[in-house]
């Protein structure tokens, strides 16, 4: 399963040091579970890098500041000055040419239904998670010109600026 957050900028810091930094692109929090396979790790990796969900380009128009018009009812939308968008999500992160930031997250497994301390017995195995892992990041270089990664089963620290917000829950199955 993964956690994607679109970013304009994101970095992992573990002791002190960034072990991964990425610009515009996609924040990707991943973790394997118990039955997890290879396939699925692929299927994640392929819905990760075609999911649409960075805007179209700009297209020429009035400025954009927010405000409406003098003598006008139609208010701008803010945020993209001297052009229009369709405010469409119709671009993936190879389409737009953006990082893909892959971070190992156990905790997205967790159960927290029985108590306030949640449980990760539905989280794989550490050897599987992090063959898993390694596997996927493996993949995802092999596809993509830049991707970077945090440390597997390390104190992290990321930082993020999450673009919209938009922030996308996947699942993958093995059917």
């Amino acid at each position: 399963m993964a956690l994607l957050q679109r970013v304009s900028e994101a970095r992992v810091v573990v002791d002190g040091a960034v072990v991964g930094e990425i610009g515009h692109g996609l924040l990707a929090l991943v973790c394997a579970e118990p039955n997890d396979t290879e396939a699925v790790a692929d299927k994640l990796l392929a819905k990760i890098l075609k999911l649409r969900i960075f805007s179209d380009e700009a297209v020429a128009g009035p400025p954009q500041d927010g405000l409406a018009p003098l003598g006008g009812s139609e208010p701008r939308a803010a945020g993209s000055v001297g052009a229009k968008s369709t405010g469409k999500m119709n671009k993936s992160v190879v389409d737009v040419g953006g990082g893909l930031l892959i971070v190992s997250q156990f905790t997205l497994a967790a159960d927290t239904t029985g108590g306030n301390r949640p449980s990760f017995t539905a989280a794989a195995p550490p050897a599987l998670g992090e063959r898993l892992y390694d596997y996927l990041v493996a993949r995802a270089q092999a596809s993509h010109p830049v991707v970077q990664t945090g440390r597997f089963a390390a104190d992290m620290k990321v930082h993020l600026v999450n673009d919209g917000p938009i922030t996308i829950p996947l699942r993958m199955s093995a059917n």
